[in-house]
């Protein structure tokens, strides 16, 4: 995309208002929270310690309404734990000249790496570091340091527990989660009613899969309706697509076509209803007529083989869904216990070590996040512009480690702090408040800002830059010297961060080969070891095939997600362009159907196993390996190799008379020619 209208795409985007707002109800909590500590700590404390207890109980308030599977009274108090360190850092730095300056731009380093382990631990490093500009402009000595973080970390847990007291709908993200997946399996069996070989989008089950990640109390305690349903959903859509692909379920016309059709139109009516049930907690429903449908039909089966059990077991499947949602009682199984303390302090040290090299995207921004702050810090200073810290604050805020959030986010920021600067300024202008109306007006400001937080960043600033207004209004700073200051500041910090950006960037366009040949050698495990369960039924127990399914779904989601971000940069794509990789993608995706309907038909343990299978499995996984390391080169893909072991295992079966091989020989033999043609595929898309 050219840079022209890259920036036209980020200036748009920036500027969008979406028509989606948060729960007022939990809006009103979290100023709630607010006020609590606000009002307290200006009756009795200082409006110093006010603003510093409003601004950690606002970001504690702000780290729930993100999208985390982690109980919100953890999200406040780790938001609130990191606010209260950040400030006492920042207060001890400034007891040493020029110390302050090194110690930010260590803290900036280290949020940027915070977003190695997701979006949400990045926000609240990154607001850490906006925290600590502000609070430190507040005059107090050490001592007084201490007073502020302790008063910062209690706000956090006043909103802990006003969250435990004053619950909004429980489990409403879990449940959400667990629906979308029953909503998006639904609709892939809509889909395969009119296209057999439609692909699926697993991205819902992904999500639900974190969301199922439970500590043993959180087990113990959630809804019934929330047990084993997503191991269900996982175990259908196999079959579903054994039923629907002509090429080894339903024929592709007559009348078992059309009972295939019914069967899938019958599911996907009973996934609608179990995603309604699970995300209003309320009893199944179920169509009428859906259960006469999903039953064998008195005439006779209509369906043959394969298809006839695949479709069996989906109705076993939907069966014991429909139980397990109104079933009383409360099972203990179908959730990933999390892991335990010193076991996610491992792992995150294993994830930034893995994101410690020069080209890793988080390690880039970390470096440009600190540096741009540091920059901004000092050049507001030397500018001599008054509230000079609001343009290394502006510069936190809007950095991102992709080009399209930071350019839109800086657009956005802009023209929020410049209407709710003006915003602020007007009604001070009117009301000329004193420190107990600018509280007041503060916690308005911070409920309209916790309920228009889905609606854009745009809105989002808006009450943010009048909210710190109101707090440091309490504090004595006047309103109308803020209004052109923070303007100026915060055109400085944007520009800042957009030129950071383009100076040393990240561009996900140079990664999209690397994405997908990783898509490329997942993809060959899940079919490799597919092919793997006919060739030796007693060694594999299904975790084989499930993690590489696992691997496949990340690789694909990467893949995904790097696409949409390179389609807005200004950056020319060489070498794999977009028709060639789309092209790709549509190989792989043929190739992982492949797996799965290997997947739906996997043999018993006890079950003999098919000769030949494994040794082609290993070529399989060996050519998918050599093709990978083709697509990061740029070489073309040599799988001659695939087409010539298939073609002597094809003669091997042939020449074992009296052998007969029936129907799992057949299938699998057939998962292997589909698999061979979909790497042929990949081959030619490659070569352009």
């Amino acid at each position: 995309m050219p840079w022209s209208a890259a920036l036209r795409q980020s200036v748009r985007s920036g500027l969008r208002l979406e028509r989606a707002v948060n729960s007022p109800t939990e809006a009103a909590r979290g100023a709630v929270g607010v006020a609590a500590v606000l009002f307290p700590a200006l009756a009795v404390g200082s409006p110093a310690t006010a603003t510093s207890a409003a601004l950690g109980a606002f970001i504690a308030g702000t780290a729930t309404f993100q999208r985390s599977f982690r109980p919100r009274p953890t999200l406040a108090l780790g938001a609130a734990a990191a606010l209260g360190a950040s400030t006492f850092t920042g207060f001890a730095a400034l007891t040493v000249p020029g110390l302050f300056t090194v110690v930010l731009g260590c803290w900036a380093f280290l949020a940027g790496l915070a977003w190695a382990f997701g979006p949400t631990a990045g926000v609240v490093a990154a607001t850490s570091v906006s925290v600590m500009l502000v609070v430190v402009q507040l005059p107090v000595g050490l001592f007084g340091a201490l007073v502020h973080a302790g008063v910062i970390a209690l706000a956090g847990l006043v909103q802990a527990v006003l969250i435990m007291i004053w619950p909004v709908r429980p489990w409403g993200a879990q449940r959400d989660a667990l629906a979308d997946a029953y909503a998006s399996v639904a609709d892939y069996a809509r889909r395969l009613r009119h296209d057999p070989v439609a692909p699926f989008d697993a991205a819902p089950l992904m999500v639900a899969r974190t969301a199922a990640q439970l500590t043993r109390r959180q087990a113990r305690r959630r809804p019934q309706e929330l047990h084993g349903l997503r191991g269900l959903a996982e175990r259908m859509l196999p079959l579903m697509a054994a039923l629907a692909d002509p090429r080894v379920g339903a024929a592709a016309e007559g009348p078992e076509r059309d009972r295939a059709r019914e069967m899938l139109a019958a599911a996907a009516q009973m996934l609608d209803a179990l995603a309604r049930a699970v995300r209003r907690g309320e009893r199944l429903r179920v169509p009428p007529g859906v259960a006469g449908v999903l039953a064998a039909p008195s005439g006779g089966p209509a369906l043959q083989g394969a298809a006839r059990r695949a479709g069996s077991r989906l109705a076993a499947l939907l069966g014991e869904a429909a139980d397990a949602v109104d079933s009383p009682g409360n099972g203990g199984g179908g959730y990933l216990l999390q892991p335990s303390g010193l076991d996610m302090v491992r792992a995150a040290v294993h994830t930034v070590r893995s994101r410690l090299h020069w080209s890793s995207p988080v390690l880039r921004h970390a470096v440009r996040l600190a540096a741009t702050v540091v920059v901004a810090d000092l050049a507001g200073r030397l500018l001599g512009i008054p509230h000079s810290y609001w343009a290394a604050l502006t510069a936190a805020v809007v950095l991102r480690p992709d080009f399209a959030q930071t350019f839109s986010r800086g657009v956005a920021r802009v023209a929020g702090t410049v209407a709710g600067v003006a915003a602020a300024t007007g009604v001070a202008a009117v009301s000329h408040p004193g420190p107990w109306a600018c509280a007041v007006l503060a916690v308005a400001f911070v409920a309209a800002m916790y309920l228009t937080m889905r609606s854009g960043f745009a809105a989002a600033s808006v009450f943010v830059s009048g909210y710190v207004v109101f707090l440091l209004a309490m504090s004595g700073t006047s309103l109308e010297s803020t209004v052109r200051s923070r303007v100026e500041l915060t055109l400085l910090g944007g520009a800042l961060a957009m030129v950071a950006y383009v100076a040393f960037p990240a561009w996900e366009t140079v990664r999209l080969p690397d994405r997908l040949a990783e898509l490329t050698a997942a993809c060959g495990r899940y079919a490799g070891a597919g092919v793997r369960a006919f060739g030796d039924p007693a060694g594999c127990d299904g975790s084989g095939v499930r993690s590489a399914l696992l691997a496949v779904r990340e690789a694909r989601t990467a893949l995904a997600a790097a696409e949409q971000r390179a389609a807005v940069e200004p950056v020319r794509q060489r070498g794999l362009g977009a028709e060639r990789l789309s092209r790709a993608e549509r190989a792989l995706v043929a190739l992982g159907r492949v797996a799965m309907l290997l997947e739906a038909h996997r043999p018993d343990r006890s079950a003999p196993p098919v000769p030949g299978a494994v040794e082609f499995a290993g070529a399989l996984e060996a050519t998918a390996a050599e093709a990978a390391a083709a697509v990061r080169a740029g070489q073309p893909l040599a799988v001659g190799g695939l087409r010539e072991a298939y073609e002597a295992w094809q003669q091997q079966s042939q020449e074992r008379d009296g052998e007969p091989g029936g129907q799992r020989e057949a299938l699998v033999h057939a998962g292997g020619r589909l698999a061979v043609e979909a790497m042929e595929e990949l081959a030619a898309a490659l070569e352009g």
